[in-house]
């Protein structure tokens, strides 16, 4: 800004007016006017100042002047005169304006437009009040508004219900000349969905630095939150995972490491994380990973591969691994997610039940050899004793007979005892007390061990009694504490018999040997304790293997029949060695709150007896050799190798037959059947059952009340006949 007088003389001289003509105030200033006009323009000035005399400012003057140094620019000036106080025009006003630099300032300005105009972040401008002012293509894009629809609009038309207050709080902020940057926040668009933005607020000012409105740009980051809070969720997912999961290298350098991984293998992140995932393996498995990093690296997945890892500790545990390679956007393979399950709980019960379904279907072989082995000696028995019973005087045909019997009597033994294995042994149950059984055959046990072997009995007083069968029992007393004896080896030392009563829960209940349904509840234990040599774990897993044994002459039953009689009495069988420490065996029995009368004492009547019996059998020896001795002590006989053929017989004969022995294991119409058809056509005909399967596990598949009795195979012939006999008996004492 220039002023000068009327004739001419320059008389003030701003900043502005030394930068574009380049004299300094001192220079100019008293100098006249015309050191800044062209030579060809020297009229110009006088038409100005008379134009100016006649009260006639001009405005926006395009031009040329002199720069010092003699330099001509381009300018615009804005002339206007000046005036006293009594309105007379006593000198001049000049406002220059380069054009130079007014073009740059113009393009400069076209071209933020265009910024503005293409670009995709919606650029609003309002003013204080939070009115639209302008509205850009992004803008529409972003929020769907056209700017026809939005200048003049208020800004709230974006605010989503549950922000009401945010657009003034804004507008608090930027009338403070606050700025807001990259604020995270949710607006609406025209169609009502909501849309992630972020915010940059500025405040606009005027030339005088007041704060006139606000620019206002939003980004669009609706893709971005969704991948953010699924990628939340995923990490939520694998921090909250059972499963260990851990990102490695191509190395097999652990990259990160979840809480499952802490829990699974025992190492905090900080622990883990930059070492070797190599760690983790056991000596004899180190090249399993070496293995698995070639195979990542060439994109192949490892699914489900179980194998041994170890805890912090030294600890081994079963794992399921699943290992997948992960990819670069390019496709490379650049390391490996790796997704470890331990299934160490689940090995050791697969185990558990391998062991039981063993035991189980040895079980069934037991009782089938047993079955098929009574049913020979049944036909040896019955006959080596019906020929002991004819042979007349004591010679040596009567001494080969009673060694016949006797033989046949030790097989039958052994017969047992894999029934005895197999849970179907003969119980005749009553109330027991432990205790007391234990205290009745205390002499018999002392006897059966060798002298360096002490007994020490710990027997519970006040013992609940158990359902059980007394003779099986001790059976099993003495076997336990035979073996015990046997283990502590020629040094000798103590083996402990106690016994007392267990509340067990379903914890315990499970991990007892063979039983994992057993049922929580009041438990009557025996155990049996030495501190002899002990057991390995490999010994330990067979001892209840029928014919495994660890001594030179046994027969491998023992320990067979054991476990058979305590399942065959509902009870459990716990068993805890260490090699060098000793054996317990521990054996639990459900006990009875009301102790059972005892069972009466069954008197077998002379043999010799009347009357017609039909022998029902698929074996021909047992029919013969049951033909052979009933008809020796005065029965009569009739065959049936079939139910099918003994109820042809029923019906042509019914009336004329007193007793059915019928076999319980026969092939096409077994036992059971054939009985409820005998029924069917003679409702009260007496039936005695025969089997070599004990009479608790033959019986409860029958009614009681429609069974005249039952005998167990093998069976000497007197025994046979008495039993006939009893059957008899009993029919006449019930007939009307």
């Amino acid at each position: 800004m220039v002023h000068r007088s009327l004739d001419g003389i320059i008389q003030s001289w701003n900043r502005g007016a030394e930068r574009l003509y380049g004299y300094a105030a001192e220079e100019a200033i008293g100098r006249p006017y015309s050191i800044l006009i062209p030579p060809d323009r020297d009229g110009e000035e006088d038409a100005l100042v008379e134009r100016l005399q006649r009260g006639e400012p001009f405005w926006h003057i395009r031009t040329l002047r002199v720069r010092k140094g003699g330099a001509l620019t381009e300018v615009v000036l804005t002339v206007s005169p000046v005036c006293n106080e009594a309105g007379e025009v006593v000198g001049i006003s000049h406002i220059s304006r380069e054009v130079g630099s007014r073009a740059v300032d113009e393009r400069a300005s076209a071209f933020l437009a265009a910024i503005v105009t293409s670009s995709g972040d919606a650029i609003i401008g309002k003013n204080l009040d939070g009115i639209v002012q302008s509205w850009n293509a992004g803008a529409q894009r972003l929020y769907g508004y056209s700017a026809e629809e939005m200048v003049g609009k208020s800004m709230t038309v974006l605010l989503p219900p549950d922000r009401p207050e945010e657009e003034s709080d804004i507008l608090a902020r930027i009338r403070r000349g606050q700025s807001i940057d990259n604020l995270e926040t949710v607006r609406l668009r025209r169609d009502g969905r909501q849309v992630h933005i972020s915010l940059t607020i500025s405040p606009i000012r005027d030339q005088s630095g007041t704060v006139i409105g606000a620019s206002h740009i939003a980004r669009d980051i609706t893709d971005q939150v969704r991948f953010e809070e699924t990628a939340a969720r995923l990490a939520a997912i694998v921090e909250s995972s059972e499963d260990a999961i851990i990102s490695k290298d191509l190395d097999g350098t652990i990259l990160t490491w979840n809480t499952g991984a802490e829990r699974v293998y025992g190492y905090t992140v900080a622990e883990a994380e930059g070492k070797s995932v190599s760690m983790l393996l056991p000596e004899d498995r180190l090249d399993e990973e070496t293995g698995i990093l070639e195979r990542l690296k060439r994109g192949e997945r490892v699914e489900h591969f179980e194998t041994v890892r170890l805890r912090k500790g030294g600890e081994r545990i079963d794992v399921s691994l699943t290992i997948s390679p992960i990819r670069d956007s390019h496709g490379v393979v650049r390391g490996a997610s790796h997704v470890a399950r331990d299934i160490t709980a689940r090995k050791a019960f697969e185990a558990e039940l391998r062991h039981t379904q063993k035991l189980e279907s040895l079980g069934v072989l037991a009782g089938g050899v047993a079955h098929d082995f009574n049913n020979l000696l049944t036909g040896i028995l019955a006959n080596a004793s019906l020929a002991a019973e004819s042979a007349e005087g004591s010679g040596l045909l009567q001494k080969l007979l009673a060694d016949v019997v006797r033989a046949a009597e030790r097989a039958s033994g052994l017969t047992r005892q894999l029934l005895a294995y197999a849970g179907k042994g003969r119980f005749v149950t009553e109330a027991v007390n432990l205790s007391e059984l234990v205290e009745e055959i205390g002499g018999l046990i002392r006897t059966s061990i060798p002298g360096k072997v002490r007994l020490r009995l710990e027997l519970a007083r006040g013992l609940a009694p158990i359902q059980a069968d007394p003779g099986q029992l001790q059976q099993v007393i003495m076997n336990l504490v035979i073996n015990a004896a046997e283990a502590l080896g020629e040094a000798g030392g103590t083996v402990l018999v106690a016994t007392g009563s267990e509340d067990l829960d379903e914890a315990y209940c499970r991990d007892c040997l063979g039983r994992p349904d057993l049922p929580p509840g009041a438990y009557t234990t025996l155990e049996v304790h030495d501190d002899g040599c002990g057991m390995d774990q490999q010994t330990l897993a067979r001892i209840f293997d029928p014919f495994f044994t660890t001594k030179s002459a046994g027969r491998g039953l023992g320990l067979a029949a054991v476990l058979g009689i305590v399942n065959g009495h509902k009870g459990a069988i716990k068993v805890y060695s260490v090699p060098g420490r000793g054996t317990s065996f521990r054996l639990l029995f459900p006990s009875v709150a009301v102790a059972v009368p005892e069972a009466a004492a069954r008197q077998e009547p002379a043999p010799e007896g009347h009357g017609t019996v039909l022998v029902v059998d698929d074996e021909e020896s047992v029919r013969t050799a049951a033909r052979n001795a009933l008809e020796h002590f005065g029965y009569t006989v009739l065959l049936a190798s079939s139910g099918r053929e003994a109820l042809d017989i029923v019906l042509r004969r019914g009336t004329a037959i007193d007793v059915v022995l019928l076999d319980v294991s026969m092939p096409e119409i077994d036992g059971a059947e054939t009985l409820e058809r005998l029924l069917e056509v003679k409702p009260k005909i007496r039936v005695l059952l025969s089997s070599g399967f004990n009479e608790v596990e033959v019986v409860r598949r029958f009614s009681a009340n429609k069974l005249a009795g039952f005998i167990q195979k093998p069976y000497t012939a007197a025994r046979l006949a008495s039993t006939v006999k009893t059957v008899l008996q009993q029919a006449e004492a019930t007939a009307p």
